[in-house]
């Protein structure tokens, strides 16, 4: 047999069972392979861009690697904006690139793929032999899933076209969850039995680790509220001492709650700026942050106290202390601070600002919250919007929340949404867009359609770089580079195949909706919305560097 069909049998007995991608050259034989030697299903992408969103906002809504392909060369670099996307949200995917043959003296599509991965934070692999390559192919797959982060596997056409004798797999291993130190446990006991006003704040992290219901009980025994970062948001969803997410996007409520806290629990949350609002949430806490990884404690918020080690086993471990010490406290949650969170709701503090300039974006995700299926997944592109689904569309786990945000690149939203849709059919997934970002990526809508997925395209349409415009307008400056003319996303999704609706006014949107919750072929709302909206959190972006 030829290494390109070992490598694409090995895969699917390896595992992985779900590939994005689009063909080329480099790697048309080994993506042929995966299909029909090794039972994969192949959704085929309209630019390599969109196949590595795929595969990160696939491999979100899973929790296992996410698996793409592209052609060497320019197919690679057509992927670098969503690898560093997938690096900073360190999402385990494995990138199988084509590569151009060791031995072709030149050759147009020749470029240092390694050093191109590298500079974009990933980890690179090539293929050393036709003895090795699927040895190779199980190393780069352990490592995306063990190092969480992109791995690119490069294949040399040469390799690929070169005989080996079959596919033996090397014995799989994985290390086993890192316990937290018993000295460290002890000290953070003794912080944790002081506290009065105690907050729990859980990332990304404890979703990895299946370590919610831990995390819970945790919390539970030291009357400690739960908040979560944006990409952790559906963690602690239906529990009364949820107050959501915390940071630029946290309710009033939360803000002022987590703010009081006397002592903050991080579990798998980096505190990055964005999640302690500029550290300004967190500045008269205490804060005790685990992590499996030693590096992230304290590089991004200063902290009292450090646990390295498995979230799941941490609060565990933290909860038997706590047990032995016969500890069960009132915490943080008084009747008073119980009876605020029981009669909150956010989308009555919207100042509904539709009118004949647009619709109010908030009134719309509002909207959208009360008609479509509770069981969903939302996925969100970048830009001025961001915020407003985050807040008012609601997800039932992390798994329904694909934030790709790490980057702030917009247009990574459809590839992302594509990938979630595929990983959970069972459900609709619910993209918030940007006229922006959607243009970025219109070719996606084709592939939504044939692929024959279950989502609803929100477009949040200003005609504008909505985020320029507010920043840069009222210094002065002159917004017409930003500004274009309004284009019909209806119809244009209509001639693909979508369901559609043109959404001006409040009726219109009411209607869209209740198409939107049918199930059917998927679904296109163009809302055009009041640019004179501005989002609160948009200071802050441009403050942190954006």
């Amino acid at each position: 047999m030829r290494v390109y069909e070992a490598l694409g049998e090995a895969l699917g007995k390896l595992g992985v069972d779900t590939v994005f991608g689009l063909v080329g050259g480099g790697n048309f034989s080994v993506a042929t392979a995966m299909v029909e030697r090794g039972g994969i299903r192949f959704h085929a992408m309209r630019h390599e861009s969109a196949a590595v969103s795929a595969a990160d906002g696939w491999a979100r809504a899973t929790r296992r690697v996410g698996v793409a392909t592209c052609t060497q060369g320019p197919g690679l670099t057509n992927t670098m904006t969503p690898l560093v996307e997938a690096v900073k949200s360190r999402t385990s995917l494995l990138l199988i690139a084509g590569d151009t043959a060791r031995t072709a003296q030149y050759q147009n599509q020749d470029v240092d793929q390694a050093r191109l991965a590298r500079a974009a934070g990933a980890g690179a692999h090539t293929l050393r032999s036709t003895e090795l390559a699927v040895s190779d192919l199980a190393h780069a797959l352990w490592r995306a899933e063990q190092e969480r982060r992109p791995i690119v596997l490069s294949l040399p056409l040469d390799v690929q076209q070169g005989a080996c004798e079959s596919v033996d797999l090397p014995p799989a291993s994985r290390p086993p969850a890192t316990a937290p130190a018993p000295y460290a446990l002890r000290a953070a006991a003794d912080l944790l039995a002081q506290a009065q006003r105690p907050v729990v704040l859980a990332g990304r992290g404890v979703w990895y680790a299946g370590a919610a219901d831990a995390v819970v009980a945790l919390a539970d025994r030291i009357g400690a509220l739960l908040a979560t970062s944006a990409v952790g948001n559906g963690l602690f969803v239906g529990h009364p001492c949820d107050v959501g997410i915390s940071g630029g996007f946290a309710s009033p409520l939360a803000a002022r709650l987590i703010g009081d806290a006397d002592v903050v629990l991080a579990f798998g949350a980096s505190a990055n700026n964005w999640t302690t609002k500029s550290r300004e949430l967190l500045s008269n806490a205490r804060v005790v942050q685990c992590d499996v990884d030693s590096e992230a404690i304290g590089r991004l918020h200063p902290v009292e106290l450090g646990l390295v080690g498995d979230a799941r086993l941490v609060a565990e471990a933290l909860d038997t202390e706590f047990a032995r010490r016969g500890v069960s406290q009132q915490g943080y949650r008084t009747e008073t601070v119980m009876a605020e969170l029981a009669r909150y709701e956010r989308a009555a503090e919207i100042d509904d600002r539709s009118g004949p300039e647009g619709l109010d974006p908030r009134t719309v995700m509002a909207t959208l919250e009360r008609r479509l299926p509770s069981e969903r997944t939302v996925a969100i592109d970048s830009g001025h919007f961001m915020g407003w689904p985050a807040q008012y569309l609601s997800v039932t786990d992390p798994g329904g929340f694909v934030f790709t945000q790490a980057y702030q690149s917009i247009g990574l939203g459809l590839g992302s949404a594509i990938g979630a849709a595929a990983a959970r059919p069972d459900r609709p997934t619910v993209l918030v867009t940007g006229d922006g970002g959607l243009m970025m990526s219109l070719g996606e809508l084709e592939t939504v359609v044939r692929e024959g997925l279950r989502m609803v395209v929100v477009v949040l349409n200003d005609a504008a770089y909505g985020a320029e415009i507010h920043h840069f307008g009222p210094m002065g400056m002159s917004t017409a580079l930003a500004e274009f003319s309004d284009c019909d996303f209806a119809t244009i999704a209509t001639g693909l195949g979508f369901r559609t609706a043109s959404v001006r006014t409040l009726d219109d949107l009411e209607a869209a909706a209740a198409m939107a919750a049918e199930v059917g072929p998927p679904v296109l709302l163009d809302c055009k919305v009041n640019p004179r909206v501005r989002a609160a959190w948009l200071e802050e972006a441009f403050r942190l560097g954006s």
